[in-house]
């Protein structure tokens, strides 16, 4: 299969890439930037020039491919509903150079989506059209895209980590630098769900193999890490300490960050390993915060 990879050089679609070709497709990445091309080539991958706020750039990059995966976001979350409502229109622009075709549209969110209520976990079953997470949009646009008769699926991600990177884990470490003390919320007992980054990538290929139109996929290993035990395990690796703080103080520690640190978001991925035989065997995420190297 031609898979014509978005974000093909960022965090997750340098797992997927390899992936992909190992598993014998052929990777057509997105790349703006010389950088970009030699990741790309490095890795035994095709280059197609374009950019993720070019609609007809992605349209056009889609047009020749027999599947889209959909991995790019800007991760700017200072920005989040305009980032939000980019990925609207790049899901639209897929979308549209596979009409009338059985091509699969694999296009990612969160796994926040699937909560249905406080405290439950996260199912691959509930979308809701109204989830006051502007992150919805990516959804809802797969939606109106699968309207037109394109085979779309999603992938929900937690938070997806290795030693390096590790979701919105990442931003958490640099507030702990920044104030001086590893801060969690409260009693610290919300929860984050995980996956590493191998995991993710495997997911991402399962799922476009057995292109299901309209399925939903957790992509957790993971169900739900307290956020205490995140913050403990960061102050221990940047030799800080651990303090609990009250919800009006969540601003001037976490800035951005703090509509997030306080959530409780558990997820299952019950269905989708039975829909998949996906079976995470990656390093868990806490495993991965001891093993990385805070002084770098």
């Amino acid at each position: 299969m031609r898979v014509f990879v978005t974000g093909a050089t960022g965090f997750i679609g340098t797992a997927l890439v390899p992936e992909l070709i190992g598993a014998g497709h052929r990777v057509v990445g997105l790349s703006r930037s010389e950088s970009g091309v030699r990741t790309l080539q490095a890795a035994g991958a095709e280059v197609y020039r374009g950019d993720l706020e070019d609609p007809d750039s992605l349209r056009r990059g889609a047009t020749g491919a027999d599947g889209v995966i959909h991995t790019a976001f800007d991760h700017d979350f200072s920005n989040f509903l305009a980032n939000c409502e980019k990925d609207r229109r790049a899901i639209a622009a897929l979308g549209a150079a596979l009409v009338g075709s059985d091509r699969p549209l694999l296009i990612t969110s969160g796994t926040g989506m699937g909560n249905a209520a406080p405290g439950q976990p996260a199912t691959e079953d509930v979308f809701a059209a109204d989830h006051p997470n502007p992150r919805i949009a990516s959804e809802m646009a797969g939606a109106l895209v699968a309207a037109t008769g394109v085979n779309v699926s999603v992938v929900r991600l937690p938070q997806v980590h290795d030693t390096v990177k590790q979701g919105l884990i990442t931003p958490l470490i640099a507030a702990a630098r920044a104030r001086g003390v590893s801060a969690y919320i409260g009693d610290g007992s919300n929860r984050w769900p995980a996956a590493h980054v191998s995991d993710v990538a495997r997911l991402y290929r399962l799922a476009l193999e057995r292109a299901q139109p309209g399925a939903r996929y957790n992509a957790v290993a993971e169900a739900g890490i307290p956020v205490r035990e995140i913050a403990e395990v960061i102050g221990r690796g940047l030799k800080l300490p651990v303090v609990s703080l009250p919800p009006e103080q969540a601003a001037a520690h976490f800035g951005w960050l703090a509509p997030f640190a306080g959530v409780d978001l558990p997820a299952s991925s019950a269905l989708t390993r039975e829909w998949l035989g996906w079976h995470p065997t990656g390093p868990g995420l806490i495993a991965d915060l001891e093993r990385m190297r805070y002084d770098a």
